[in-house]
């Protein structure tokens, strides 16, 4: 006869720990911190968050006033969210915020909710303090944005073909030449919305140094901010950015 063995479950009591002492640049999230962790949700700087399986590291934007906003940096430490720095001068798109899913190319608008940060390009040389995944823009580098591609919401190399790299930029299917932006994808880190490559929903929406003023669709900081977040960006924290009104 088979023995069975019964799962027993373990009742706990979780005793809010006294938190430490928050400094002005490193101030603690004050919501429980172990049923954030659980939840695997946290909300931060009034933005909601989804966390992924080992996120330690979030980046939150929350829109101020017309194309405006605040961006944080955030890092999980002993379970509790920590500040670690901060900018109110980061943009949004032209056509204001609209829920991910709904959103259409072309509009101006930036994706509400939160995405993976996996990797960055940008016009210097590989810097060893970064840890994310790297490339660096030379002649020819495209972002597809031809909805008749296989390579949709993708980097690709005119010459390696697979997209209509060649229509102009008034053309809906046009692709962007990242060359073309040499100030603002200085630093430029990929931000993972519509991946599952969704035709019309919009391609390239990336997290780059500020221009002259709104967006088309990505947010943008100040260099320095670009900069920071280069140095300490880590793949094994599986760092996410969390979009919010």
């Amino acid at each position: 006869m088979k023995r069975v063995l019964l799962p027993i479950l373990l009742l706990t009591v979780l005793l809010p720990a006294t938190p430490a002492p928050a400094s002005a640049s490193a101030p603690a999230y004050a919501a429980d911190p172990a049923a954030s962790y659980r939840a695997r949700t946290v909300t931060l700087d009034g933005v909601p968050v989804r966390l992924g399986p080992r996120t330690r590291q979030v980046v939150t934007v929350n829109r101020t006033a017309g194309h405006h906003a605040r961006l944080v940096f955030w890092v999980q430490r002993q379970r509790r969210w920590v500040e670690r720095f901060r900018t109110t001068d980061a943009r949004i798109g032209y056509g204001g915020l609209v829920a991910g899913t709904q959103r259409k190319q072309g509009t101006g608008t930036t994706p509400l909710g939160s995405y993976d940060l996996r990797s960055a390009f940008g016009t210097h040389r590989r810097d060893a303090d970064w840890a994310l995944p790297y490339r660096m823009t030379r002649a020819g580098d495209f972002w597809v944005q031809d909805n008749a591609s296989d390579f949709y919401n993708r980097f690709r190399n005119q010459r390696r073909g697979g997209f209509r790299w060649w229509l102009p930029s008034s053309d809906d299917n046009a692709s962007e030449r990242l060359t073309d932006y040499g100030k603002q994808y200085e630093y430029s880190i990929v931000v993972e919305y519509n991946w599952r490559q969704v035709r019309h929903r919009g391609s390239g929406i990336f997290l780059h140094v500020n221009g002259r003023g709104a967006t088309a669709g990505c947010v943008s900081a100040p260099r320095s901010v670009l900069s920071r977040l280069m140095a300490r960006l880590d793949p094994d924290r599986d760092p996410v950015i969390a979009i919010g009104r």
